[in-house]
């Protein structure tokens, strides 16, 4: 419940335990807290146990952590892997890729020294199309507009 606090925080709320409530009635405090933490527990544990029992048997695996959505897709996907997720998941090489993804746009690009004719003549369509101006404009027609 508590794994994310550090020693110093826990120092510094003891820190300010003493101060706030003085070092005489500080026991008191702490007795208090965790009677209450106690019964806060109980009550949840005795309320699970409850539905538990309502769900009937059918739930009998049935965990309330499971309720979470992070933990229900873990589950439902990744622990079952009728699917086969875990192959298809771990079959692609996002970087062999993009290795092969850049490769291809940098062999469509102009090579140096060569002249304005590819060997092959497929058009680069990573650069802008020759834009040739059109030599009549369309034609008006006032009826469509």
């Amino acid at each position: 419940m508590f794994f994310d606090i550090g020693p110093l925080e826990i120092l510094a709320l003891a820190i300010l335990g003493v101060l706030v409530f003085g070092p005489d009635k500080l026991p008191k405090v702490i007795q208090d807290v965790t009677g209450f933490i106690r019964k806060v527990r109980a009550f949840s544990d005795s309320a699970k146990e409850d539905i538990r029992k309502e769900l009937g048997p059918e739930f009998k695996d049935f965990e309330f952590e499971d309720l979470n959505p992070k933990n229900f897709v873990r589950k439902q996907l990744l622990d079952n892997d009728e699917l086969g997720l875990k192959d298809i998941r771990n079959g692609f090489d996002f970087k062999e890729e993009a290795a092969a993804l850049t490769e291809a746009v940098h062999s469509t690009g102009p090579s140096s020294g060569s002249s304005s004719t590819s060997s092959s003549d497929t058009p680069d369509r990573l650069r802008k199309r020759d834009q040739a101006e059109p030599a009549d404009p369309p034609p008006y027609d006032s009826d469509a507009t």
